[in-house]
């Protein structure tokens, strides 16, 4: 069995749960963690050896991967990355969280998973909250589809869990947001950008009384570790009922398992809009959850045009006279028109890509798709104690001198990177190598020598002189 999962904190969180379900004390270990984040290698960690090899080809019973690692591997052409795909044949194949599929690349993905089950015995599951309308497209018009739950409707209804309030006109400003969330004990504010992000968290910082607890922030521009522990400090003030208040982008909302009682969610997508209300009385402890969908008068939006695409069909199904974001009639035709607007079927990388398949151009196809879209670049920063930062500074020091280590010494340096890891847009990275806040490693990673705050990492309040022309996006 193999489980893909679009990002690596759910992806570890979900792992998680699967070896405390099926791993066994004293026997080896059935579940086998494989992404860019997952330590192969640590030191006196039971079944350390098993991982390393069992990742060569996915040799284990239980697989959980990103969708990243699934598809790169799928869609490639080197014999490395394609050792593992062997493991597909005759497996379920379980996609969650499908909605954060991206859809210039949905014509691919879903031709490729219908080869697999026509050819390969493979069973797909495709598993979410917003279950996009795929058999629209081409690849799986007259696929034989079975719904797990065949009337899902009635579902919806009865264990709804939110009420839904919209405040889109007059649009508020995200000052006002902040001030309206600084009241609730507990409370989760999303917003779509990291400018907007620490804009909201500076303005809570400074509104929130003490006695209401931690202000805390999520988003890219932090190392993966500090998010983690923040994610981990998140969950264990929520379990003891303490108060707190998280500011996030959009990356706290697809099956992050946390449950607040008031979210706030800045003007998205439909499918954003349900997964960051799904964040609100999660595990149905009270009568319902609070969900205010706002437009900031002063708030961002990522430049892609597959989000204005999707922006545009949400404004035509849901809203205050029209639906709520949990309905499925509505969600039936948001998908379609989404889709439509885009033109995903005639142009876009996903058509180019059909086309470099039809012409066994697999060196091209391989060059061509491209899960994550290259508009950011990973920076090494200096988070955790005083013998985590020399870890980090000596990783890379090593990684400088790369022209003589073996690859494989290269990709496992890498790894130990990766807690270190933050994201900031390729336009910026460049800026900050001239202006000496950051230095080339290895590839496209850099050593960040600016400033990191402690709550939001890289802030673009920070940076505001050098940046100050940037909108910063998860």
């Amino acid at each position: 069995m193999v489980v893909a999962v679009p990002f690596i904190s759910i992806t570890e969180q979900n792992a998680q749960v699967y070896q405390r379900l099926l791993d066994q004390p004293g026997e080896d270990p059935v579940v086998l963690e494989h992404h860019s984040g997952a330590d192969l290698d640590e030191r006196g960690l039971r079944g350390s050896w098993w991982r390393r090899l069992a990742a060569e080809n996915w040799d284990a019973p239980f697989v959980v991967t990103t969708t990243l690692q699934l598809f790169q591997s799928l869609f490639d052409h080197r014999p490395a990355a394609m050792r593992k795909l062997h493991r597909l044949a005759r497996s379920v194949l379980v996609l969650d969280e499908v909605q954060a599929l991206p859809d210039r690349l949905l014509l691919p993905i879903l031709s490729a998973l219908r080869m697999l089950t026509e050819c390969f015995g493979t069973t797909v599951l495709l598993a979410s909250a917003t279950q996009p309308a795929y058999w629209q497209l081409t690849p799986f018009q007259g696929l034989p589809v079975t719904d797990v739950i065949a009337d899902p409707k009635p579902l919806y209804r009865r264990f709804r869990r939110v009420r839904y309030e919209w405040q889109l006109a007059p649009r508020p400003t995200l000052g006002r947001v902040a001030r309206q969330a600084a009241q609730e004990p507990q409370v989760l504010v999303v917003v779509n950008t990291t400018t907007d992000s620490a804009a909201v968290h500076r303005h809570l910082e400074a509104l929130r009384d003490s006695s209401l607890g931690s202000c805390l922030h999520l988003s890219t521009r932090m190392a993966a570790r500090h998010r983690r522990d923040v994610l981990g400090e998140v969950r264990g003030r929520l379990d003891r009922g303490d108060p707190v208040a998280v500011v996030s982008t959009q990356l706290i909302e697809a099956g992050v398992d946390v449950d607040f009682p008031v979210v706030f969610r800045a003007w998205a997508p439909a499918d954003s809009l349900q997964q960051a209300a799904g964040r609100a009385n999660r595990s149905a402890r009270l009568a319902e959850g609070r969900v205010v969908i706002f437009r900031p008068e002063d708030g961002g939006q990522p430049p892609d045009a597959a989000y204005r695409a999707a922006l545009a069909a949400t404004g035509t199904c849901f809203g205050p006279e029209l639906a709520d974001p949990d309905d499925p009639d509505a969600l039936e035709k948001y998908y379609p028109e989404r889709f439509a607007r885009q033109n995903l079927e005639a142009a876009g990388a996903g058509a180019t890509i059909q086309r470099l398949r039809s012409h066994l151009d697999f060196p091209e196809v391989a060059s061509a798709f491209q899960m994550i879209d290259e508009h950011t670049v990973p920076v090494a920063v200096e988070y955790g104690d005083d013998d985590a930062v020399a870890e980090m500074r000596a990783v890379a020091d090593r990684l400088r001198s790369s022209d003589s280590l073996q690859a494989g010494a290269a990709r496992l340096l890498l790894r130990r990177l990766q807690p270190y890891l933050a994201a900031l847009p390729r336009s910026l990275a460049r800026k900050a190598v001239t202006a000496g806040w950051a230095q080339p490693v290895i590839g496209d990673v850099l050593q960040w020598h600016g400033p990191y705050d402690r709550s939001r990492g890289i802030d673009p309040g920070d940076l505001a002189d050098l940046f100050s022309a940037e909108v910063f996006v998860w």
